[in-house]
């Protein structure tokens, strides 16, 4: 299924691997990486202290495995030894008859193939996503359920279980086992490429932690037995006898694999088709295991995880910018540590508005939540983890921007005056051939554009001189400054940012639009009072006035 995909999704998959842990290490003092380090193990503490003993969970799951791998190239950067287990605090009353040996996680092909080495008689199931569970059956009545706990020991979950049809209350043989597996919240046609895991494990976590549960959420809830550990030595013996039993079938979901491309192709195929589950990558079992009593709570050598590219990536922001649009606009741009999301590189995120900047307080070296909106534009979704050190910056304030401000690229101003050059050069504006935002920093650069309309003197002998301008490039870019003159009055005056005038009569002259005061504005079609003060205000304000001598005096008609 879906060959053609096999290289592609490989090299994706390979990517996707770097935002668990970049391989720089931080330069940091010492101090500062204590500093840094305990503000991190801290958070991850409070998240598995929540999630093991409260049944909530603060964190996607992504962005906690992607945080826990930060902290731990951390902790080997600066030489620290390494942190407790995550389940320290899930440690619960009840001893696992069997202990739950959880599993390693792993992100890229090469990892995959090379534990795929040498393995034969190798099964694929979903990684489902919910949690993890024993039932203890005896003489074919449930007697027991455990939550996974540290692995050793977990919760008493008897009583919830008891309530949700999913699990059989009485198998259909007087026989004693054992099984573990995941209790998952039943979903319908959940596409987990497109909708990601909609926080399905915490929903059952949640439900767990009580003792009771509603008809409602206790049909919500299914169970995916994975494994039979003292059962028959087969897996599709083990899945069709626990089937014959009662338990959920899970033969759909148990697929023979002999090579990594087998892997691949049922990896890519149930993450993106419809299932009643969510779920975060395919576990790789293979068959022959050692005897249950000697297994141990760690991940065992005949079974791994494999998981699916990140919905959300971890980035560490390097630098906070301040994009001034061209009417005034404020937006914080966070420059990234790179990291992949899909098979995109992602170096910037933009903050949307000053609002929410200074509401969030994004700083150098906070940690930030990315995805991607609509499989394309980065979004910066929430502040995962603070900087120990909250570095100064001088933002602009947003009342010295508007509409009116920055006609000349004066200290603050540098921004908002080339995006002004840039909308004049647009298909907005003048439309002008081989004329973009790249060309307006060039010539800004060499202190020739101290106007908005500066350029109209630039010919091409003079364009020749400057570096980066060659005699070709000097000469096409002269012939579209020459082209401006020939626009049309009504392209020149959105060139200048002119506001929206709906369905208003402009006319070709400048000095009949600039004597109309705000009742005339107004008296135009699909002009109201407050586009008709915004039209008055432009054709007074000094600077536009300054600019339409300039133009009368080139010769633009219109002027």
């Amino acid at each position: 299924m879906l060959p053609d995909l096999r290289l592609f999704f490989a090299a994706l998959l390979t990517l996707a691997c770097l935002n668990a842990s970049a391989t720089e290490c931080p330069d940091w003092p010492s101090e500062r990486a204590l500093n840094e380090v305990g503000k991190l193990q801290q958070q991850i503490d409070f998240w598995d202290d929540s999630y093991h003993r409260q049944g909530r969970s603060l964190v996607a799951d992504e962005l906690y495995d992607q945080s826990r791998a930060r902290l731990t190239q951390w902790r080997r950067c600066f030489n620290l030894s390494p942190s407790a287990t995550p389940l320290c605090t899930a440690r619960g009353t009840l001893s696992h008859p069997i202990a739950h040996t959880g599993l390693d996680k792993l992100h890229d092909r090469t990892a995959v193939e090379k534990w795929l080495r040498d393995r034969t008689d190798v099964w694929v199931q979903p990684k489902i996503d919910g949690v993890a569970v024993t039932l203890v059956y005896r003489n074919g009545l449930l007697a027991q359920a455990i939550s996974r706990g540290d692995g050793v020991s977990g919760q008493d979950w008897t009583v919830p279980a008891r309530q949700i049809p999913a699990i059989p209350q009485r198998l259909s043989q007087p026989r004693d086992l054992l099984v573990q597996g995941e209790l998952y919240w039943r979903l319908t046609d959940h596409v987990q490429a497109r909708a990601g895991s909609l926080n399905a494990r915490a929903t059952v976590a949640g439900m767990m932690a009580r003792k009771v549960l509603s008809a409602e959420q206790a049909a919500g809830i299914d169970l995916f037995v994975w494994d039979w550990p003292q059962g028959p030595a087969s897996l599709p013996t083990r899945v069709e006898t626990l089937t014959a039993l009662g338990f959920p079938s899970t033969t759909a979901y148990s697929q023979p694999i002999g090579t990594i491309v087998d892997a691949e192709r049922w990896r890519e195929h149930w993450y993106r088709s419809p299932l009643p589950f969510a779920s975060d990558g395919i576990v790789l079992r293979q068959t022959q295991r050692p005897a249950a009593e000697r297994w141990q709570a760690k991940p065992p050598y005949w079974a791994i995880a494999w998981k699916y590219p990140f919905a959300q990536a971890l980035a560490e922001v390097r630098q906070v910018h301040f994009r001034i649009g061209r009417t005034g606009r404020i937006t914080p741009v966070l420059e990234l540590t790179p990291v992949m999301l899909d098979d995109r590189q992602i170096r910037r995120v933009s903050v949307s508005s000053l609002q929410r900047w200074q509401t969030l307080d994004i700083r150098p070296g906070d940690q930030v939540a990315i995805s991607l909106a609509g499989l394309t534009i980065p979004r910066l979704d929430s502040v995962v983890l603070r900087s120990s050190e909250r570095a100064e910056l001088n933002a602009p304030q947003a009342a010295d921007f508007h509409s009116l401000s920055c006609w000349q690229p004066t200290p603050g101003c540098e921004s908002q005056f080339l995006a002004r050059l840039s909308w004049l050069s647009s298909k907005q504006g003048l439309a002008l051939p081989n004329v973009g935002p790249g060309t307006w920093e060039k010539l800004l650069a060499t202190g020739r554009l101290n106007g908005l309309l500066d350029w109209l003197t630039l010919d091409a002998q003079e364009l020749a001189t400057i570096d980066g301008f060659g005699e070709r490039s000097a000469a096409r870019l002269a012939d579209s400054f020459n082209l401006a003159r020939q626009r049309p009055f009504a392209h020149w005056l959105k060139a200048l940012g002119l506001p929206p005038t709906g369905q208003a009569h402009l006319g070709d002259a400048w000095q009949v639009l600039a004597q109309r005061d705000i009742e005339q504005w107004q008296a135009e079609a699909g002009i109201g009072p407050g586009r008709a003060a915004q039209l008055n205000t432009f054709f007074r304000d000094p600077q536009v006035l300054a600019l339409s001598e300039t133009l009368r005096d080139a010769g633009i008609d219109g002027f």
